[in-house]
């Protein structure tokens, strides 16, 4: 008996209420997500009107080229997205949008924001004992942005993520909870374990770097990283290197199968591969708009961000196919 079996039809979800939670709790979810984009959408609107607020003098992003501009309206647009994500799972018409329009936003927006709630709090504990960049690091530091800036963005950032969590998760549960329910079930096919095994060796390898720099190696690093490596950038490539191995390893368990719960095998497996997609990807594209080269990353850097994005990449493939598995049969 195939135990990892659920029949779901989508269809006998679309007429129902959407009951996402107490109404209350909702609006101040739905309140909390609009006004964390505020700052950053302000930010962004401004730059790209000419402003340099928050942009000290000799930053790079102050350079010619289409560059920077082309990645702040990008971002202007992602950052946006949010607003209708939250229209999306608190209105009545979001229980009809097609799921793929739906989830693939929600796996992106999952993938970018979940290292920022762990590393960027981590940054903040370092630096108040005492663990911050010393004077070497300052010094070689070039100028990026004023430190107001991080500190209101990011924590835009974390209420954005967590008041999606607390919409979607509500949605997710009335509008497909049929396939996380019980157990994993029986070991997918064997193709899917080849593809999982393939996303674990890869995590494994990216995450040895990821790690490897976190705690002070140097090897693979450009000299302009190495200069400026403090306890408080160890702690986002700690952040890259743990979540790169927990999509290697929920991939594995996924394909697995088992008598473990599926909501929490999926979550994980979710999060693990979002986040080690969405920022694999997104360091392979800001590599890509460094042109002095006494700052270009090195080929090992390269292959190391272009690891990260595969494993989340297969991982999810592997969360796409359990889904699947728990639909049909």
């Amino acid at each position: 008996m195939n135990t990892r079996v659920v029949h779901t039809d989508e269809t006998t979800y679309a007429g129902r209420p959407q009951a996402s939670g107490p109404v209350t709790g909702r609006r101040v979810l739905q309140a909390a997500a609009v006004a964390a984009t505020l700052p950053y959408l302000c930010l962004k609107g401004a730059w790209l009107a000419g402003s340099h607020i928050g942009i000290p003098d000799g930053s790079v992003l102050l350079g010619p080229g289409m560059f920077f501009k082309a990645a702040n309206a990008v971002t202007l647009v992602m950052d946006a997205a949010v607003i209708v994500l939250v229209l999306v799972l608190t209105r009545p018409w979001g229980i009809r949008v097609p799921s793929w329009l739906l989830t693939v936003p929600v796996f992106v927006a999952t993938g970018l924001l979940v290292p920022i709630v762990v590393a960027f709090p981590a940054q903040l504990l370092l630096g108040a004992v005492g663990l911050g960049p010393d004077a070497a690091a300052q010094a070689a530091k070039e100028p990026f942005l004023d430190p107001w800036v991080f500190n209101v963005v990011y924590t835009g950032f974390i209420v954005q993520a967590m008041a999606l969590a607390g919409l979607f998760v509500p949605y997710a549960r009335q509008r497909w909870g049929s396939r996380w329910q019980g157990v994993q079930g029986e070991r997918l096919p064997s193709p899917t374990g080849v593809v999982a095994g393939a996303a674990a060796l890869m995590a494994a390898a990216v995450a040895a770097m990821h790690l490897t720099w976190a705690f002070g190696g140097t090897a693979g690093l450009s000299a302009s990283q190495i200069a400026q490596f403090n306890p408080q950038t160890g702690a986002v490539f700690a952040t890259h290197g743990i979540c790169v191995l927990v999509a290697g390893a929920s991939a594995v368990n996924l394909a697995l199968g088992g008598a473990r719960q599926a909501r929490w095998a999926l979550a994980v497996a979710w999060t693990g591969s979002a986040a080690a997609a969405g920022w694999g990807l997104w360091l392979l594209i800001s590599a890509t708009g460094t042109t002095d080269p006494a700052k270009a990353v090195t080929t090992a850097m390269v292959l190391t961000y272009a690891g990260q994005m595969i494993t989340g990449l297969l991982a999810a493939a592997v969360v796409v196919r359990f889904l699947a598995s728990r639909r049909t049969g």
